[in-house]
């Protein structure tokens, strides 16, 4: 269920609310009932039951979990951190290069979807691609490796206390660790490889005000709302590039402290 509503739950909540706005204005722009209702059984119908055919194929097919080395029964202690290596401070860090790598990119993209240029230049677009999640794999991997070296082996999750009910409890997972007890953790290698849509959102706020004619709350709704979406598709995304690109670097670097 987290699967298939992580991303495409608030992606209905917007589009809900997008189409009845451009239904209050009577735009072209808004789809009919109809074309819902078979957006709908189609998600229904075809999505929901390949969900379910994946989620027990992947259960039947997974394995326990193997750790490159001994691990200890109980955590070590991690050292006080400076403010620089906190989370928020590395995801800051972990997003800025992969998005200085696209950043002349984004203007064409959004000029041409927001605005009246056509995109012709896709070979390009597709490397520039590449290159973003290549920065990304490789800046996670680096802040990872310095995590590890200042003793901090919560490269993995990050403790957090929030209070019940607040809206970033949708990042918990549930994510076994040492001891014999379930907590719920935040993945930090996944939140600084998907740092990088906080910052395309961010571009979104200097080109609506800066380079684009928009105007109008209709305007304004759907361009930050559906970039909303797309930047938040970008965050899952090289969240998990950054998060898979840690995890094989870790296994490697434990995997071979076993063999010596």
């Amino acid at each position: 269920m987290l699967t298939g509503s992580l991303f495409s739950g608030p992606l209905f909540f917007t589009f809900c609310f997008l189409n009845t706005v451009a239904l209050a204005y009577n735009a072209t722009a808004a789809l009919p009932f109809g074309t819902i209702v078979v957006i709908f059984l189609i998600w229904t119908l075809v999505t929901s039951p390949l969900l379910v055919l994946g989620g027990i194929a992947g259960k039947n097919s997974q394995s326990g979990f193997q750790a490159p080395c001994r691990t200890n029964k109980y955590p070590r202690e991690i050292p006080k951190l400076p403010w620089y290596r906190t989370t928020l401070a590395q995801m800051a860090m972990a997003g800025f290069l992969p998005f200085s790598a696209i950043y002349i990119e984004l203007y064409y993209i959004f000029a041409s979807v927001w605005g009246h240029q056509i995109y012709t230049i896709y070979s390009i677009l597709f490397i520039v691609f590449i290159i973003l999640l290549i920065v990304t794999a490789f800046v996670t991997v680096a802040l990872t490796y310095f995590q590890l070296a200042t003793e901090d082996h919560e490269w993995w999750w990050r403790y957090v206390d929030f209070l019940h009910g607040s809206a970033l409890t949708v990042f918990l997972i549930r994510i076994p660790p040492f001891t014999n007890d379930f907590v719920f953790g935040m993945i930090r290698s996944f939140l600084c490889g998907g740092s990088t849509g906080l910052f395309i959102y961010g571009y979104c706020l200097y080109y609506y005000y800066a380079r684009s004619d928009m105007s109008g709350f209709m305007q304004t709704s759907f361009f930050f709302g559906y970039m909303a979406c797309v930047c938040y598709g970008f965050f899952l995304m090289l969240g998990t590039v950054g998060f898979r690109a840690a995890l094989i670097f870790v296994r490697h670097i434990y995997h071979s402290i076993k063999c010596e």
